[in-house]
């Protein structure tokens, strides 16, 4: 069936899974993530212009999350490995980790009905 739909984009790939349960999505994100941060990599970019681009300011990978009752929604991964999580399609807005709170509880927290 497949209500939840996880994206995963690294690149020109991209791929598409679908799960019955947020918590299965939710679950997939972070393994998926947790593998695209390891092999992150990006170097610094010098661009024409004059403009550089540190591997922290670089999206290496994104994982985006859909489905019935939940925002749109993801975890961007940064070209340093480190990663975001963030709510929205158009106009991203970063969700604001708690103390202790790493990306991937950050948007369990947000996504997650109370």
């Amino acid at each position: 069936m497949g209500r939840f739909r996880v994206t995963v984009r690294r690149g020109p790939k991209v791929e598409h899974e679908k799960h019955d349960s947020l918590a299965a999505a939710l679950d997939s994100i972070q393994v998926r993530a947790r593998e695209l941060s390891e092999d992150a990599d990006a170097h610094t970019l010098d661009t024409k212009l004059g403009r550089k681009f540190e591997p922290v300011q670089q999206v290496v990978g994104r994982i985006e999350l859909r489905g019935p009752g939940v925002p749109r929604s993801g975890i961007d991964v940064r070209g340093d490995g480190s990663t975001e999580s963030y709510t929205g399609w158009i106009r991203r807005q970063l969700i604001e980790q708690r103390d202790g709170e790493d990306a991937y509880e950050a948007l369990r927290r947000r996504v997650t009905p109370q």
